[in-house]
């Protein structure tokens, strides 16, 4: 599977931290069919060519997850200094509480506390940064 690499030269990506009610944030176990698997991640993917972040954002919840998000705010941004990727991390909120996850992208949903999130050895880099941005961006 091929990313996009846009004209600064990178891959760029959009994560998106949706949060229930109850403070639990969710979470996937990535499938077997894209890069990292088995690793625990907010979702997200690459942002296409000519695509917005928010747009991006929203598509991959759709093909990820089955489900639409609104886009609220970024939160997060970390540039690479060892490998050409630029990350966006930003705040969202699902419109619908049925996910359909796709099995070759998703091998498992999860809604994770804060304290279940810290530390974990299967999450992806910066994870811990990730979920401390999302908590002050969103007031918890």
């Amino acid at each position: 599977m091929t990313r996009p690499i846009h004209g600064d030269g990178r891959v760029h990506g959009v994560i998106v931290g949706c949060r229930r009610r109850d403070g639990r944030w969710l979470h996937i176990r990535r499938g077997p069919k894209v890069v990292a698997p088995g690793k625990v991640c907010l979702p997200g993917g690459a942002v296409e060519i000519g695509e917005s972040q928010q747009e991006a954002g929203i598509r991959e919840l759709r093909e990820e997850l089955g489900v639409d998000v609104q886009m609220d705010a970024c939160v997060w941004h970390h540039v690479y200094d060892d490998k050409p990727l630029t990350l966006w991390c930003w705040l969202g909120g699902l419109l619908s509480d049925e996910l359909r996850p796709d099995p070759l992208e998703v091998a498992e949903t999860m809604w994770l506390s804060v304290q279940e999130t810290r530390g974990r050895s299967d999450t992806l880099p910066h994870h811990d940064q990730i979920i401390t941005a999302l908590c002050t961006a969103g007031g918890v």
